[in-house]
C-alpha cells in the first residue's frame, strides 16, 4: 500500500508543531522584500535572539534564504554589517487552473505569484466523461509544469476553477443533467497529490481576483458577475465569500424565474442570439453593417465592436443587454447589498455599451442604493488569476503545516 499523500495527511490533521514565532517570521518573510533580523524583529514583536532563530529554521528548511551581507554586496562602510534575508520564491510553485466547459488554463507561478507559465487550451471537452475530463485535467496540469521546468514534487499549493457549485470539501452536487458531476469530476481526489488542493467555483475565484488585483480591491461587499456561457456569481459580503451548504450561493438558476431575465444565459450567447434573430427577421437594415456580418462570425464581440462604433442595429441590441443586466443588477443588489457589481470574464473588455446602458436603466425606486456597476479589466483569465491568488492564499497560510510532510513524503 502507498503512503498517504501530503494533502490527505493534512486533512487527517497530521501537521509540525512549531513556535508561534516560526509563523510570525514566515509571513513577514512573504510579505517582504530583502529584509533584516532587526527588520523582522521590529515587525513582528519579537526578541532579536527568537526572530534569529526563527530565520535560521526556516533557512533550513529552505523557504528563507540569506543574501550576500552589505560588505560582500558593495555598499558597506562602517560597524557591523547586518545579515540580509528574503524568501525563497523559487522554492515551490504555485498552480492555478481554469477548467471551463470548453476550455483549460494553466498557469505556473513562484511563492510571489510571478508567472513563470501560462497555457490555454481550448478543446472540444464539452461531451467529455468524468474520466476523460479528470485525465485531460491532469495531463495539462503536467504538461505546463514540464514546459516551466518543474514537476509535481515542485508544487506547495495548487487551486481549479469549475463552473459547477463547489461546497468546503472541493465536491459538487449532483445535477439532474449530470453537469456539474461532469464539469467536477471528484477533482480534489485527483488532485490530492499536491500538498494543498482547493476546487472552486469559477465565479468565486473571478471574485476573489477582482479583490486582489481588480476593480474590487478595498472594496468588502460586491458581487462579481462571471458573464461566459452561463451566468455565475461570485459574492463578497463583509470582506467574505459566501459559499453555502453546497456551495450555490452564486447560482443564477433562479433568473429563470425572474420577468425580463428568463434564465442563466450569458450576456455573450444573449448578444450573439438577438444579433441572430435580427439578422434573420431583416430588422439590421440594409445600411446595417451587422447586416453584412458572415453568420459563422458572428459572436458577441464582434456585435459589441460594431456598438461601440455606433452601428444602430448593434447599439440596440447592446441596449437590450442593457436593460437585461439593470435587472440583474437590481435583484442582486435587493438580495445582497453590495457596494459594487462587477461584469467580469472575456466579454468584459468589449462590454462598456452595454454596461452603460444598464447604469441608465438601473431602477431608481429601489430601497437599497443602486450598487455601483463597472466592468473588469482582468480579461478572459480572470479565473486563473483567482486561482493562483487563493492558491497564493493557502500556501501562506498553511505551507509550514505541509513542508516538513512534504519532505518526508
Amino acid at each position: 500500500m502507498s503512503p498517504p499523500s501530503t494533502s490527505a495527511r493534512l486533512a487527517a490533521g497530521e501537521t509540525a508543531s512549531r513556535p508561534a514565532s516560526l509563523d510570525a517570521v514566515f509571513r513577514y518573510a512573504w510579505d517582504s522584500a530583502d529584509f533584516t533580523a532587526t527588520d523582522a524583529m521590529l515587525a513582528t514583536g519579537l526578541t532579536r535572539s527568537t526572530t534569529i532563530e526563527a530565520l535560521e529554521a526556516l533557512r533550513q528548511l529552505d523557504l528563507v534564504a540569506e543574501l550576500p551581507n552589505a560588505r560582500e554586496a558593495g555598499d558597506y562602510r562602517k560597524g557591523r554589517p547586518a545579515r540580509r534575508f528574503t524568501l525563497r520564491d523559487d522554492a515551490a510553485v504555485l498552480v492555478g487552473v481554469d477548467a471551463g466547459n470548453s476550455h483549460v488554463a494553466v498557469t505556473i507561478a513562484d511563492l510571489r505569484s510571478q508567472t513563470l507559465l501560462h497555457r490555454r487550451t481550448t478543446r472540444a471537452v464539452d461531451g467529455d466523461d468524468a474520466h476523460g475530463r479528470r485525465h485531460l485535467i491532469s495531463a495539462l496540469i503536467d504538461e505546463a509544469l514540464a514546459a516551466a521546468g518543474r514537476d509535481r514534487d515542485d508544487v506547495i499549493s495548487l487551486c481549479i476553477g469549475v463552473p459547477a457549485p463547489v461546497d468546503a470539501a472541493g465536491r459538487s452536487p449532483q445535477h439532474r443533467n449530470g453537469f456539474w458531476a461532469r464539469m467536477n469530476p471528484d477533482l480534489v481526489d485527483e488532485l490530492a497529490w499536491a500538498p494543498l488542493v482547493r476546487v472552486d467555483n469559477d465565479a468565486s475565484l473571478a471574485a476573489i481576483a477582482e479583490g486582489a488585483a481588480g476593480e474590487a480591491v478595498g472594496c468588502s461587499d460586491y458581487v462579481t458577475l462571471l458573464a461566459g456561457d452561463r451566468l455565475g456569481a461570485g459574492i463578497v459580503v463583509d470582506g467574505r465569500l459566501l459559499r453555502g451548504a453546497h456551495g450555490g450561493v452564486g447560482e443564477m438558476v433562479a433568473f429563470d424565474h425572474v420577468l425580463g431575465v428568463g434564465g442563466a444565459d450569458g450576456l455573450g450567447v444573449r448578444i450573439a442570439r438577438l444579433a441572430a434573430d435580427a439578422i434573420a427577421r431583416g430588422e439590421a437594415g440594409d445600411g446595417s453593417a451587422l447586416a453584412a456580418v458572415d453568420p459563422s462570425q458572428l459572436d458577441a464581440r464582434t456585435v459589441l465592436a460594431l456598438a461601440a462604433d455606433g452601428d444602430p442595429a448593434a447599439v440596440s441590441i447592446a441596449e437590450q443587454i442593457g436593460t437585461i443586466l439593470a435587472e440583474i443588477v437590481s435583484v442582486l443588489g435587493s438580495m445582497f447589498d453590495p457596494q459594487r457589481v462587477l461584469v467580469s470574464g472575456a466579454i468584459a473588455s468589449s462590454i462598456e455599451t452595454v454596461v452603460a446602458s444598464a447604469r441608465r436603466a438601473l431602477p431608481t425606486g429601489l430601497d437599497l442604493p443602486a450598487p455601483d456597476l463597472v466592468a473588469s479589466r482582468l480579461g478572459a483569465e480572470v479565473v486563473v488569476h483567482g486561482a493562483v491568488a487563493a492558491a497564493s492564499a493557502s500556501a501562506r497560510r498553511r505551507a509550514l503545516d505541509v513542508w516538513p510532510l512534504r519532505a518526508h513524503a
